[in-house]
């Protein structure tokens, strides 16, 4: 299969301090249209009125410690890396820990989770929580060497600009680059492995960043890698060009659907045992709730198409 002509596309490859699925931090410009992210799709995938009270709507969603963790988590590995290589040990990791969190701790809803609320919960211990990222950190140690690595990106913005107009983007937790030019894509996970017939849902994400990096430099990355700190353990895989191929062909799939529902703002909810976690359920058919009107304005000043307006007697 040919390689892809790199005049079809745009690229920006920009470093960034924060760390999650969907970042926004300050100072960052915005995307210059709509866009498509790994974490977006796989909202509109799992369910349509999700992607929309997310992108969209923009409502607003409680932090979880476990979430903050992670964050918390990816920002000790990151920082990890801008220590000389044989200062990249196990107790330098740990020293990074505190520093990290005073820096989160500064978002009074982060803070605000390890303090009692009005209805008398209980909230996490800090100390414990702490103790638990930590011993994520240490894990990390059990399965690659910091010493021996050099990335060459981490918390990567990458974004393309493919043939038909779709803007992808998207954040690499790490992008090691060997001396012959092959690419390893490598991402954190503070849970565990998910079994065999989930391995193709948690390699979506990584497929989507293999399919920027061969868009904008030509190569198909010869590894992507899942590290799960959650239980020491790792998943690797290989994909190919044409593969690659296919999987842009989803995403435009994917694309045009959401397209679809944005013209006619007809966001369909779809049940499943991910609905427990979800904060919108007040407002989700399925649990009997009603959702707010489209926000028409807002989708257009986001750069969608301006839905039509129809005419009442």
């Amino acid at each position: 299969m040919a390689r892809p002509s790199l005049g079809c596309v745009t690229a920006v490859f920009s470093s960034d301090t924060a760390s999650g699925g969907e970042r926004s931090p300050e100072g960052e410009r915005a995307p210059r249209r709509p866009s498509l992210s790994p974490s977006r799709a796989a909202d509109f995938k799992t369910c349509p009125l999700l992607y929309r009270f997310r992108t969209i709507d923009r409502l607003p969603e409680k932090k979880s410690a476990a979430a903050v963790r992670g964050t918390l988590v990816h920002a000790v590995l990151e920082r990890l890396y801008d220590l000389p290589a044989a200062e990249r040990t196990v107790d330098a990791a740990r020293g990074l820990v505190g520093p990290a969190w005073e820096e989160l701790r500064t978002d009074p809803e982060v803070a605000a989770l390890f303090t009692a609320g009005d209805e008398g919960i209980e909230p996490p211990s800090l100390e414990t929580w702490l103790a638990s990222a930590g011993k994520l950190v240490e894990t990390y140690f059990t399965l690659e060497d910091p010493t021996r690595i050099q990335p060459e990106g981490r918390e990567e913005l990458v974004e393309v600009t493919l043939p038909d107009g779709l803007l992808l983007r998207g954040y690499v937790d790490r992008l090691d680059v060997a001396r012959n030019g092959a690419l390893r894509v490598v991402d954190y996970k503070t849970g565990s492995m998910p079994r065999e017939a989930f391995e193709s849902k948690a390699l979506f994400q990584m497929k989507f960043y293999a399919l920027v990096l061969w868009r904008t430099r030509g190569v198909v990355a010869s590894q992507l890698k899942l590290i799960y700190l959650g239980d020491g353990d790792a998943l690797t895989y290989a994909p190919e060009e044409g593969e690659l191929v296919r999987f842009e062909r989803t995403l435009l799939a994917i694309w045009a659907a959401i397209e679809r529902a944005v013209s006619t703002g007809d966001f369909r909810p779809n049940r499943t045992r991910l609905c427990d976690w979800c904060d919108h359920q007040a407002l989700c058919p399925s649990f009997g709730g009603t959702p707010p009107p489209f926000p028409a304005e807002a989708a257009a000043a986001a750069g969608w198409p301006t839905l039509p307006v129809v005419e009442r007697d």
